[in-house]
């Protein structure tokens, strides 16, 4: 057939499905259709259904980012990646609140309070307190983190570039336009679904 008719007919056949899908929706359609699950997947029991498979490997792609990512930091003067995250958000933000930096970070108040401290202990962050508010402390970065910054990046670049690098950059990019919203979404809620129920967050959730 030729290829042109059968790509017609394909989306012909999404859009009687699909009447008010677009585009984009339709090629991700396409290219789930052809690229059917097969053979194992992930260490393991596999969920049986697909949202609970896909956090399943997001969750064990991010943990073996971690794993990875001890030798990565190795001579930079970091511990953890966490500790990278927050000097970047410092960095960006430009003398943040301490209590800012924590919940970017999606840390609670106490591990969070923690880790900024032993920042502190280190000489990589100062603290001190915000001019318009005497209750409030504002952070702010060190020489020593800012050249803990210069010398994370490089690593931290070539350990995602490792662990990607069986993607094609069209499909990282694809990755990053599926799933961002989610994360900017569930960032933003975060904090005020602590001590809910899940049912009383989905019902949130599906009332906004």
């Amino acid at each position: 057939m030729n290829k042109t008719i059968q790509l017609v007919n394909e989306w012909g056949e999404y859009e009687e499905q699909h009447p008010n899908g677009g585009i984009d929706d339709f090629c991700r359609h396409y290219l789930a259709r052809k690229h059917q699950l097969k053979g194992p997947l992930t260490g393991g029991v596999v969920p049986p259904n697909s949202a609970g498979l896909l956090l399943k490997i997001i969750g064990r792609i991010h943990k073996l980012n971690m794993i990875y990512a001890v030798s990565a930091l190795e001579g930079t003067g970091l511990n953890q990646v966490e500790e990278f995250g927050i000097l970047l958000t410092i960095q960006k933000e430009k003398n943040p609140r301490k209590t800012d930096i924590i919940f970017a970070n999606l840390f609670e108040a106490s591990s969070g309070a923690d880790m900024l401290s032993r920042l502190l202990k280190r000489g990589l962050i100062k603290e001190y307190d915000s001019p318009e508010d005497k209750r409030s402390k504002l952070i702010e970065l060190m020489p020593a983190g800012e050249q803990a910054i210069e010398v994370c990046k490089k690593k931290m670049g070539k350990l995602s570039g490792m662990i990607t690098q069986d993607m094609t950059e069209d499909d990282r990019l694809l990755c990053i336009q599926l799933l961002k919203n989610i994360e900017i979404k569930f960032s933003g809620l975060w904090q005020k679904h602590k001590g809910k129920s899940l049912d009383e967050i989905i019902a949130d959730i599906q009332n906004n």
